[in-house]
């Protein structure tokens, strides 16, 4: 595999404390990080996942939401969504 080479700005005072560490390879990190942050980007998360990264408060709040009245919400967010749309075509 051809490597290309990648320049990052990085504030001064990280690049100190990173100088006190010559024994790590920073450009490996810095690899891996993009490989996993890309992997993110590109796959779709489940649901578990999805409450796991955002904590234990969202997922109880998430709880304490009334289904019927969301499903009420979303329908009519829905239809305003339609009118708006069907008012842009027109117009066109």
């Amino acid at each position: 595999m051809k490597c290309l080479i990648l320049t990052l700005s990085i504030p001064r005072e990280i690049y100190e404390k990173m100088k006190k560490h010559p024994e790590v390879k920073w450009s490996e990190i810095a690899r891996k990080a993009i490989i996993e942050y890309l992997k993110k980007l590109e796959e779709e998360i489940d649901t578990e996942e999805l409450l796991k990264e955002l904590g234990e408060d969202f997922a109880e709040e998430l709880d304490k939401i009334d289904l019927e009245k969301a499903k009420e919400h979303y329908r009519r967010m829905r239809e305003a969504e339609w009118k708006r749309f069907s008012t842009i075509l027109a117009h066109s």
